[in-house]
């Protein structure tokens, strides 16, 4: 069979930036999905995509479909005809479903039966549907209409290139009518570009200064950003969603350094940093200590003869942005942070809950609770706690979201606040994502971990709890925020006592009853998804959630013993043990006896587990009391012997009631040190 290039280029008015991977990525999926419908093959695929057009290139596509048979099974032949042999419902609804008469159905058979050869279509007359169905499908949250058209589209359509091969596709697609001709530069080659063949597409538009490939103007863009910047004698800083965005913004990419004042570092480099990047899509440079120098890279989208006049007009947009931020900078620090609360008093943190001021009261009490029990300085925690939303009405967070927390922190220092309550400002709100940074400093912890607890009990309180699609006040986030800094920072607070501690501070705010209960659950059930994704299989996270531990680290201690105690060849038989004890001790009636007495004894193999079970109890209370989970479930491991003796030895449900009872209390010995540190039966 023979096989052409196919190639076809939509041009449109300039594409959203942000969308730019995302609509092509689309588009070639969409394509790639037409043609395994028809049954046509190729070679390799492409997808091409730059501001002004979305172009995707399939080599060596097969210039001809298949042929195909349809085979379908109809109803059984008695089902079909009645006694007197006329065609039943059954039949002709068949012969209906297959587009055919009942007489063109095959019923030598036991069932009906359609077969149908369909000539395969020459692949030319199928790329229109397949290439206009993709468009259709692309992922355009808001279609737009262009002068009297009805066509929409994300942005309105200025030529259409379709070839296979070297023949020109003969159909109309968004108002356009397929052909060769592409468009070049807009300044530089504004006139039409005649596309040799599909093959030549990226060297025909090259060209004309257009660097069709995405990939190529990034490797371009982040290879000159790096040069420019060692040039200046420092490094830039080039987010992937930010390179990603300028790529998508220019066609043929010239970085070039501009600079500004260098009063404005006096800024906090966050805000200058931020609306360069957010507002005017730059790349600001970092000295070797990490500090903002007076230097930026910007890239434009063409090659001038003059770019003294594109970097100066850059200097120029850029300086009123810098300026209000300096404004905004110098008039919050004419007053204390703490002045700031004033205003938010009047700042409604939630209708039933109370304002933000109110908030920032509840967190200074809990995180001055939290910070004396993970060895933190409760004072400095109850000052941060305070200072913490006050930034929230200041110009600069007013103008810069973005700089809530990093503001209060500059604010802070200026206002002689001691370095743990400055940086607390910013850490509260750590970690800002999954996988982000933790808070460095104690202070930061218990004030981070106070914040999320008390929006936990508040919104929980209030009986707005998440539902699969809604999380408005993001409480997943911030019970694993909370899990993650205790866990991973090694503190170990229990947070029995701290959500505890958290609903009291809401009074008749919140409905208290059974509202710990509902917070903590929340919390640790987080945990059952985190160490899904570490690989930890979750029998091995209920075994310890059936002891509710109140500690997260504890948790977590325990759950890494556990996983480490199933790799032990005795694991399985000793969670098979506990499994059978305790079915065997849920069928006592009234309380389980504790008392073990080796007077009742009629076996060797009790006392053998006896004595194994003593000197196994006072080896691993010190282990258990220091936390050395792992050591001492390794310790348990060899209880395995005389446990197996005893099972096949000793028959449990003895005729003596004495007997009886005292092999329970045994029983019960046995399964107390696992309990020590999870319900291993769980693991069988």
């Amino acid at each position: 069979m023979s096989a052409q290039d196919f190639l076809v280029e939509l041009g449109t008015e300039e594409l959203p930036p942000k969308a730019l991977n995302t609509l092509a990525e689309a588009f070639l999926a969409g394509i790639e999905k037409g043609l395994q419908t028809a049954g046509l093959s190729y070679e390799s695929k492409a997808v091409y995509a730059a501001p002004r057009r979305l172009a995707v290139l399939i080599t060596r596509l097969d210039t001809q479909q298949p042929d195909r048979s349809i085979n379908l099974d109809g109803p059984p032949r008695q089902a079909a005809f009645d006694a007197e042999g006329n065609p039943t419902q059954a039949a002709l609804g068949f012969a209906k479903k297959c587009g055919v008469e009942l007489s063109e159905i095959d019923q030598s058979g036991p069932k009906l039966r359609y077969s149908q050869n369909i000539a395969g279509k020459p692949t030319a007359s199928l790329l229109p549907t397949i290439v206009e169905d993709s468009l259709n499908d692309l992922p355009i949250p808001k279609r737009m209409r262009w002068g009297a058209r009805k066509e929409e589209f994300v942005r309105p359509t200025q030529w259409l290139v379709m070839l296979l091969g070297d023949q020109v596709i003969d159909c109309t697609i968004l108002a356009q009518k397929a052909g060769r001709e592409s468009r070049g530069h807009r300044f530089h080659h504004p006139q039409a570009v005649r596309i040799g063949s599909p093959s030549s597409y990226l060297a025909d538009l090259r060209a004309a200064y257009v660097l069709a490939d995405a990939n190529e103007r990034r490797e371009i863009i982040s290879k000159r950003t790096e040069e420019l910047a060692t040039r200046q004698e420092g490094t830039a800083i080039v987010p992937p969603a930010l390179l990603d965005e300028v790529t998508a913004l220019v066609e043929w990419p010239v970085p070039l350094v501009c600079s500004f004042e260098e009063r404005f570092l006096d800024v906090p480099q966050e805000a200058l940093i931020t609306t360069m990047q957010d507002n005017q899509k730059y790349f600001c440079l970092l000295d070797a200590d990490g500090k903002l120098l007076p230097r930026f890279i910007t890239v434009a989208n063409i090659e001038s003869k003059d770019p003294q006049q594109i970097i100066a007009g850059n200097e120029k947009v850029v300086r009123p942005r810098l300026t209000d931020a300096e404004f905004f900078f110098k008039q919050d620090k004419k007053q204390k942070l703490e002045v700031f609360n004033e205003r938010l008093q009047n700042v409604v943190f939630q209708e039933k809950l109370g304002s933000v001021y109110d908030k920032a009261e509840r967190v200074s009490k809990l995180a001055a609770y939290i910070a004396a029990r993970i060895g933190g300085n409760a004072s400095w925690a109850a000052r941060a706690g305070l200072l913490s939303k006050c930034d929230l009405a200041t110009e600069m967070v007013g103008e810069f979201p973005e700089m809530q927390g990093v503001a209060g922190y500059y604010y802070a220092l200026n206002d002689g606040e001691p370095e743990d309550v400055a940086l607390a400002l910013n850490e509260q709100y750590m970690p800002r994502g999954a996988g982000a940074e933790l808070p460095a400093t104690l202070t930061g912890a218990a004030v981070a971990i106070a914040d999320k607890l008390d929006t936990l009990v508040g919104i929980f309180g209030i009986g707005m709890l998440p539902t699969g699609s809604k999380d408005p006040y993001a409480l997943r986030r911030a019970a694993l925020g909370v899990l993650r800094i205790l866990i991973e920072k090694q503190l170990d607070l229990d947070l029995n006592d701290a959500v505890a501690f958290a609903v009291n501070s809401f009074g008749a705010k919140v409905k208290a009853a059974g509202l710990s209960d509902a917070v903590l659950e929340f919390i640790f059930d987080r945990l059952r998804a985190r160490y899904e994704d570490e690989g930890v299989d979750v029998a091995t996270y209920l075994s310890v959630r059936a002891l509710k531990p109140g500690s997260a680290l504890d948790f977590d201690q325990r759950v890494q013993a556990v996983q480490a105690f199933r790799k032990l060849p005795e694991a399985a038989a000793l969670a098979a043990v506990n499994k059978r004890v305790s079915n065997l001790l849920s069928k006592v009636e009234g309380s389980v006896p504790t008392d073990v007495q080796a007077k009742y004894f009629d076996n060797a193999n009790e006392f053998s587990l006896y004595s194994a079970i003593q000197q196994a109890d006072q080896a691993v209370q010190p282990m258990a009391a220091a936390r050395q989970y792992n050591e001492s479930l390794a310790r348990l491991a060899a209880l395995r012997e005389p446990v197996d003796a005893f099972f096949d030895a000793v028959m449990v449900n003895a005729e003596d009631a004495n007997v009886r009872a005292n092999r329970y209390a045994l029983l019960a010995r046995l399964r107390g040190l696992f309990l020590g540190v999870a319900d291993i039966s769980l693991l069988g």
